[in-house]
C-alpha cells in the first residue's frame, strides 16, 4: 500500500509542479500590471523642467470688525491684567487688535509653452495678486506679468523674462483621450514642488456646473491643493489638460480631480496671447433644455437639442429669422444634443463667421444662416426676478386651468405684480401647490405669453387652447412664460 502511494506521488509530482509554476507566473505578473505602463519615468524626466511653481502675494487691508475689541470685564476682575496684556498691548493700539495691512501668499502650478517665457496656469491661482513670481524646477525665481485671463474657463497666461533657454511642452489632442488612458500630473501640491502622480482618465466631458463651458477631464491621478494650474500629460509627454479642481471633503486627493481639456486651453491661450482677452462667438439667444414633455409638445423624437427661450433684439439670431420655440439641433456642422453643446460650440466659433444653424420648428427642420457677433464679457448675472409673495387675498380670478389661477392683465394688476408694459399675455395670480405647475416653479406674477406656440391674451384663450389639445390626444402643453421684466422661458405641463 505504501509502495503504491509512493508511486502515485511520483507520477503526480510533475503535474503539481506545473500547476504551481503557472500560479507563480500569475502572481509575478500581477505586480508588474499594478505598477502601470512603462515610460512614466521617461515622460516625467522629459517634461519636468517645463513645469513651474507660481508664487503670489497680496496686501490685505486689515479691518476692525469688532472681533479684536477688549472684552468688558468687571472692575478688579482677576482676568483684567491678562486681557490688558493680550489685547491692549498688541500692535495697533488699545482695543483694536492688529490693524496694520499685511501680506498673504499662495502657491500654485503652471507650465511653459513658449521659449519666450509664456506660462499657462489657472486664473484663481493669480487672482487679485499684487506680485506674481515663477519658480523654476531648479529654484530660480523670476517676476512674471499677466498677459491675459479668462474667468469663464479659469485660465491665465503669464510672461516672464527667461534667464536661459527654456524647456517647453506642447498641447496634445484631448479629443483623442479614451476612458482608462494613463495620464500624469505634475505640480506643486502643498508647496512640494516637482511632484509627479499618475492615474487614468476616469471620465470625459464632465459638467460640474462650475461655469458656462464645463467639459472637464476627470482623473484619479492624485491632485491636491497647489496642483492648480499644473499640466496633465499623456504618455507622449503632451499636455492634454490643466488641473483645476478636486472634490474632497478633507482637502486632499480622494481620486476625483478635474482638468480643463487641452482643446479648450489651446484656443484660450492663443486668443489671450493675440488679443489679451477672449473673443467668443455670440448668437444672441437664451436657451434651455428639451425635456421629454417639451419634446412631445413640439413633435420632436427623440428629445434633443437646445430650445430657444428668447432672442435678443440686437443679436445675430434675430435678423436670421430664429425665433423663441425653435430647437437648435445642429450648429456649423456640429450636432447639438443639449444646451451646453450649443454654448460651447458658439463660444469656440470665430466672431464674424457665417454659419448654418439647423432648427426644428413645428416639427419640421429648417436651416438658417447666421453671422456670429462678439460676446461681451460681463459678470452681470441674468436671473429671472420673481415676486416671492403668492398671498394675494383679493385675486381677480377669471379662469382656472392646469392648477393655475389666471387673470387678464390690467393696469392695476401690472402695478401690483410689477409687470412691465411691454409684457403681453395672461397673468398667473395663484398656483395649486400640489400641481405640476408648482413643481415646474411657476408662481404668481408670471405671465403666460403663448400656449402651444400660439399667443394668448385672455384666460379664456388659454382654456380654449388646452381643451383643443386634449381633444387632439396631447398629454402635455408647452407654455412660453415671462417674468415681470419680460425674460422668457418654456415650461411643459402635464395635462393628464
Amino acid at each position: 500500500m505504501t509502495a503504491a502511494i509512493s508511486a502515485l506521488s511520483h507520477r503526480l509530482r510533475p503535474l503539481v509542479a506545473a500547476v504551481c509554476l503557472g500560479a507563480a507566473a500569475v502572481l509575478t505578473s500581477q505586480p508588474a500590471f499594478a505598477r502601470g505602463p512603462e515610460g512614466i519615468a521617461d515622460v516625467a524626466e522629459k517634461v519636468i523642467d517645463a513645469v513651474v511653481n507660481i508664487s503670489t502675494s497680496q496686501t490685505i487691508e486689515a479691518k476692525n470688525d469688532g472681533r479684536g475689541a477688549v472684552p468688558q470685564l468687571p472692575p478688579g476682575s482677576p482676568f483684567e491684567e491678562f486681557f490688558d496684556d493680550f489685547f491692549k498691548n498688541r500692535k495697533g493700539g488699545k482695543g483694536g487688535g492688529d490693524l496694520q495691512p499685511h501680506k498673504t501668499s499662495s502657491l500654485g502650478s503652471g507650465f511653459i509653452v513658449d521659449e519666450s517665457g509664456i506660462v499657462v496656469t489657472n486664473n484663481h491661482v493669480i487672482a487679485d495678486a499684487d506680485e506674481i513670481n515663477v519658480i523654476m524646477n531648479d529654484g530660480t525665481k523670476i517676476k512674471a506679468d499677466i498677459v491675459g485671463i479668462d474667468k469663464k474657463t479659469d485660465l491665465a497666461v503669464l510672461k516672464f523674462k527667461p534667464p536661459r533657454p527654456l524647456t517647453t511642452v506642447k498641447f496634445g489632442d484631448s479629443d483623442k483621450l479614451r476612458l482608462g488612458d494613463w495620464v500624469i500630473a505634475i505640480g506643486n501640491p502643498f508647496s512640494l514642488g516637482g511632484t509627479v502622480t499618475a492615474g487614468i482618465v476616469s471620465a470625459k466631458n464632465r459638467d460640474i456646473s462650475s461655469g458656462p463651458y464645463d467639459s472637464y477631464i476627470q482623473t484619479d491621478a492624485a491632485i491636491n491643493r497647489g496642483n492648480s494650474g499644473g499640466p496633465l500629460f499623456n504618455l507622449d509627454g503632451e499636455v492634454i489638460g490643466v488641473n483645476t479642481l478636486i472634490i474632497s471633503p478633507s482637502g486632499g486627493s480622494i481620486g476625483i480631480g478635474f482638468a480643463v481639456p487641452s482643446k479648450t486651453v489651446a484656443g484660450v491661450v492663443d486668443q489671450l496671447r493675440q488679443f489679451g482677452e477672449l473673443r467668443r462667438g455670440w448668437l444672441g439667444v437664451r436657451i434651455q433644455g428639451v425635456t421629454d414633455e417639451i419634446a412631445e409638445s413640439l413633435n420632436i423624437k427623440p428629445a434633443r437639442g437646445a430650445l430657444i427661450a428668447g432672442v435678443d433684439d440686437k443679436g445675430p439670431a434675430k435678423p436670421a429669422g430664429i425665433e423663441p420655440g425653435d430647437v437648435v439641433i445642429k450648429f456649423d456642422g456640429h450636432d447639438i444634443k443639449e444646451p451646453k453643446d450649443l454654448s460651447r460650440v458658439v463660444a469656440d466659433t470665430a466672431v464674424g463667421k457665417e454659419v448654418d444653424v439647423v432648427i426644428i420648428r413645428k416639427g419640421a427642420e429648417e436651416t438658417h444662416h447666421v453671422t456670429l457677433g462678439k460676446l461681451e464679457d460681463t459678470d452681470k448675472v441674468q436671473a429671472a426676478l420673481r415676486p416671492k409673495d403668492d398671498a394675494t387675498p383679493d385675486k381677480p380670478v377669471t379662469q382656472k386651468a392646469l392648477g393655475l389661477d389666471l387673470a387678464t392683465l390690467s393696469k392695476d394688476l401690472r402695478g401690483k405684480y410689477k409687470i412691465k408694459d411691454g409684457v403681453k399675455g395672461v397673468l398667473i395670480t395663484g398656483v395649486d401647490g400640489a400641481s405640476d405647475a408648482a413643481d415646474k416653479r411657476l408662481s404668481a406674477g408670471d405671465v403666460i405669453v403663448e400656449v402651444a406656440q400660439e399667443a394668448v391674451s385672455s384666460a379664456a384663450d388659454i382654456k380654449k387652447r388646452i381643451d383643443q389639445l386634449k381633444k387632439d390626444g396631447k398629454k402635455s402643453v408647452l407654455l412660453l412664460v415671462a417674468n415681470g421684466d419680460g425674460e422668457l422661458r418654456f415650461v411643459a405641463l402635464n395635462m393628464q
